[in-house]
């Protein structure tokens, strides 16, 4: 219990157990300042500290980006150049981030361990009051903008980390929609404005400017501070009031985030997004439906109409979605709920569409919504809904990332736009309660009614493709770039050029011993010598191979069927993809797909399908491929939940052709976007599968092979649609068979006695039906391709086997991931060439990979990734620093994990044969590591650049340019 005596800074406002987080909620406010405070105290041990401010952006110029980015760039107690980075490398930390939203910027960070936790706040607290900003122009220009000539008789260029990730992020035509769909929406507010900054207007942004909203904006009288988890409170509390808060004065800031006064009619626009110039412009145009909802603080409309949003737009089968389908409106359709907005927003959005058919789209949302007024919601489907968003909201599964983090997150989503309301949407069991209820009544019709037809606060946003847009903006801007350089004087550019050298020398020059010295560090006692056990017991279960994880799991089992694929013929392979893609979204003997989703919504919290490729570290040629079946559900739901496994093995209609063309075209359009979107992820896939089978086959099933094949089977359907339906059937029945199948289970030992018959009886549902297939081999091949997409930026990758060299895996691979991924990559590729991120990894199973994420530079970059070798070569770290390196190895070894995930990583180990033995040999050489140590790692390295490997994903421009770095270049 806190001693409220102790704490004379602060005064009470509010105390709330909040039951469904097992927490206890305080609210304060600091009487000097009038600082906010929430506290949420409970047992967990992943504590999180957040730190966030009003900050509403008056302009497109995005200064409260860049101002985030800034003021992690070195302190009054931190003085060094990037504490951010030595705390990345340095840190326990289980998260460590700043983000900007458009109305508020938030710094949280997280850590199990307490003398780590207090060093992040301390670090963090100081960044955000007494930033090196006001001190060294050099961090604006880094982070933010400048202007850049190399001699009097160059180009002149704009260079800056965020510049560069805001032309990557316009690159992305949803991230122009969303953008667009604010403005039209809110004109009078601050949701007009890109608070992350539109590239053609952050170069309008003076230092000046920048200073001033730093002032206005981060001072304890606007502050939002949150604490969760298992700690001293009274101890924080007083520490944070003496070492910051008493230091101010109170102060009246002008933050309030603007009421949009609702429209009387309805407003459309039309804008064009940049398309690659291979691309056809026709069924390529995306239109949006955007509704203003109420008022954030509505805590039963916050989750009402979440529920509503995928019972009608977003589930298989939903109506509303189901209706824009059959009318052959697009060919992707889904809809987005944003909260975190003072009146939120409702968006409903096709892809690959035509503009022509912008009425009849807005006409089949307005006729169904209204027919559904009138004949009333499906209970089913109501009841799905509910139960879907009620089991995330209990389970809190939030994978890696600690819960603490999303409660803090969500409690802004009331906390800032009334300062007495932070716990309005995180206790929710009573909303919940009162939503089922409401089942049966007229209450969700009623809501249709309130929001999708009396509402006329809502516009239409169109956005049509146009070849050639990213190569006029980059004609344009390099007129513009001419034309000041004409203007200026010789002494002018003279003092550019000096500028322009200036700012590298800053950013080459290390901070001094004395600066890194004042950044506080754990020491290797600190961490434990254990590694993290792993939680498996191998068992039979109705004769099947079984894999026991047991851990208390609150109620809920994850069991996951693993069904084992013998090697297929090649083209099979992408069949593998499309069976996980489809995989219970079409009807089966006993459900439309519609009623079947509506019945797995209500009786589990999810089934899927997924492929799982696993490499035998003892055996590097061995390679297993699982097609994995995963559900999650109430203990006492277990029986119904494989029941409907059981019914989607059996009863799947592959054959129902107008379902599985609707299910290819959004496939298709959905992985055109992400493949581009996560440009290094599908540049690294690819450029790994020049050389690793593995790689290959996951190219095959996922990657830019696998699209390919969507594009063509999408393209040639009516021709192809039954040899498609026919290789699904022959595929299931290869794949679901009795002699294929191993079980992973992660729950209870009371819940795992009760498998036994609910087996026995799936048993009976699979295959032992005999078959013949002539298997081939995968085989790999060199390409060295640049993929060429409507980005304004690259994603660069370098790859090779060091195993194929003949080096071995050893632990000091991954604290030289750390540092290449935040020393010598981070210097060279993000501080001084611009890019938003850039990275370093090393395999187990030999292979690795450079590269670079929203760069402006490809061969420049390349080059850096050339030099890496040397740079290992003459490594160089005292006992001190090694010890950073390694606790920030071991933070990312150490990353706390569910239930869930504890029993994937240890089924994951198992497939991969690896034991506790070998995770114990990697964390002791880690541990041990030593200069020496990595400098022994040039040679690998050097190996693997030498291999020539190289994929590049982005702009097609550059990539024409870098020709000779390819020999394939093509179309994304």
């Amino acid at each position: 219990m806190i001693n409220w005596n102790q704490l004379p800074a602060y005064e009470m406002v509010q105390t709330q157990q909040l039951e469904g987080l097992n927490s206890e909620g305080v609210l304060l406010k600091h009487k000097k300042t009038g600082a906010r405070i929430c506290l949420f105290i409970n047992s967990d041990e992943n504590k999180v500290f957040q730190i966030g401010f009003r900050t509403p952006p008056k302009d497109d110029t995005g200064v409260p980006h860049i101002v985030e980015h800034t003021v992690l760039c070195g302190s009054d107690k931190f003085p060094l150049k990037d504490p951010f980075v030595e705390l990345v490398k340095g840190s326990m930390n289980t998260f460590l981030n700043a983000i900007t939203y458009p109305d508020k910027t938030i710094y949280p960070v997280a850590s199990c361990n307490e003398k780590d936790f207090a060093n992040l706040m301390n670090v963090y607290l100081d960044a955000v009051f007494h930033p090196n900003i006001y001190k060294y122009e050099e961090i604006f220009k880094q982070e933010g903008w400048h202007y850049e000539l190399q001699d009097v008789e160059g180009p002149l260029t704009i260079n800056g980390v965020v510049y560069n990730e805001m032309k990557g992020a316009y690159s992305d035509p949803e991230e122009i929609l969303q953008h667009e769909i604010m403005k039209s929406l809110y004109p009078d507010t601050c949701y007009s404005q890109e608070s992350g900054g539109h590239p053609d207007h952050i170069c309008e942004l003076s230092r000046e400017a920048f200073l001033n909203f730093h002032q206005t904006y981060y001072h304890p009288s606007n502050a939002f501070i949150y604490l969760y988890g298992d700690m001293d409170m009274e101890e924080k509390l007083n520490w944070l009031d003496q070492e910051y808060l008493s230091t101010y004065e109170a102060l009246k800031v002008d933050s309030e985030i603007q009421h949009q006064e609702p429209f009387e009619t309805s407003v459309e626009k039309t804008v064009f997004f940049p398309l690659p110039s291979s691309e056809s412009e026709e069924d390529n145009a995306i239109i949006s439906y955007n509704l203003v909802m109420g008022d954030s603080l509505d805590k039963e409309m916050y989750i009402a109409i979440s529920i509503l949003n995928y019972a009608l737009f977003n589930a298989p089968g939903a109506r509303v979605k189901k209706e824009l389908l059959d009318a052959k409106i697009g060919k992707e359709i889904h809809a987005e709920y944003d909260t975190s907005l003072k009146q939120p927003l409702f968006s409903i959005v096709v892809k690959g569409t035509q503009a022509s058919k912008k009425d009849e789209f807005i006409s089949i949302i307005q006729h169904t919504i209204k027919d559904l007024i009138q004949k009333g919601i499906s209970k089913e489907a109501i009841e799905a809904g509910l139960n879907s968003s009620e089991f995330k909201y209990r389970e809190a599964d939030f994978g890696q990332f600690p819960k603490g983090l999303f409660y803090c997150i969500q409690s802004m989503d009331s906390w800032l736009y009334n300062e007495n309301e932070p716990f309005v949407h995180i206790d929710s069991l009573d909303t919940y309660a009162f939503l089922r209820e409401k089942i049966g009544t007229d209450y969700y019709e009623q809501i249709l009614e309130k929001y999708f037809v009396q509402n006329h606060h809502c516009s239409v946003v169109m956005m049509e493709p146009k070849k050639g847009l990213n190569a006029l903006a980059d004609e344009k801007l390099e007129k513009e770039l001419e034309q000041i350089k004409l203007l200026m004087t010789d002494m002018e550019k003279e003092k550019l050029v000096e500028e322009t050298k200036h700012l590298k020398t800053y950013q080459e020059t290390p901070s001094t011993k004395e600066e890194m010295d004042k950044i506080p560090m754990l020491s290797r006692k600190d961490i434990k010598k254990e590694a993290m056990p792993l939680d498996i017991q191998t068992k039979s279960v109705a004769g099947v191979l079984s894999f026991h994880h047991e851990f208390p799991t609150n109620g809920i089992h994850y069991l996951k069927f693993l069904f084992d694929v013998k090697k297929l013929p090649v083209d099979m392979i992408p069949y593998l993809g499309l069976l996980r893609s489809i995989f219970s979204y079409v009807d089966t003997e006993k459900h439309t797909y519609t009623e079947l989703s509506n019945e797995i919504d209500r009786f589990t919290g999810g089934i899927s399908g997924t492929v799982g490729v696993y490499q035998n570290v003892k055996a590097p040629d061995a390679m297993s491929v699982k097609f994995e079946i995963k559900c999650k559900t109430l203990y006492e739901q277990m029986p119904k939940a494989i029941a409907l496994i059981s019914e989607i093995i059996e009863g799947s209609k592959y054959d129902d052709y107008k379902r599985l063309y609707e299910l290819i075209a959004e496939m298709k359009s959905r992985i055109q976007s992400n493949l581009s979107n996560s440009g290094s992820a599908t540049a690294t896939l690819r450029a790994n599968s020049y050389f690793s089978k593995a790689a290959l086959l996951k190219d095959k099933i996922g990657g830019i092979d696998f699209y390919r094949e969507i594009v063509r089977l999408e393209k040639n359907f009516e021709t192809e649609k039954a040899s498609i339906a026919s290789k699904l059937k022959r595929l299931a029945t290869i794949i679901f068979r009795k002699e294929n199948l191993m079980i992973s289970s992660t729950c209870t030992q009371e819940e795992f006695q009760r498998l036994e018959p609910q087996i026995k009886e799936f048993n009976h549902h699979l295959s032992d039906q005999d078959f013949t297939f002539s298997p081939s081999e995968l085989v790999c091949e060199k390409k060295n391709e640049g993929f060429m997409d409507a980005s304004q930026v690259q994603y660069v990758v370098r790859a090779g086997s060091y195993a194929d060299a003949g080096y071995g895996y050893v632990g000091a691979m991954r604290v030289v991931k750390t540092i290449l991924s935040y020393e010598y990559l981070w210097i060279e590729v993000r501080v001084k060439g611009g890019a938003y991120g850039c990275g370093g990894s090393f395999g187990r199973m030999g292979a690795m990979n450079l590269s670079s994420y929203r760069d402006p530079n490809l061969e420049k970059t390349n080059e850096v990734f050339e030099r890496t070798p040397e740079f290992l070569a003459s490594f160089e770290a005292d006992d001190k620093e090694m010890t950073k390196y390694v606790i920030g190895t071991v933070s990312e070894m150490d990353t706390p994990l569910t239930p869930a995930l504890r029993g994937e990583r240890s089924m994951t180990l198992y497939l991969c044969n690896l034991t506790i033995k070998d995770i114990q040999k990697e964390r002791d050489e880690v541990l041990k590591v030593k200069a020496e140590d990595i400098r022994a790692l040039a040679d690998p390295v050097r190996a693997v650049l030498k291999q020539g490997y190289l994929c590049v994903v982005g702009n097609e421009e550059n990539i024409k340019e870098a020709n000779a770095l390819f020999l394939n270049t093509e179309n994304l």
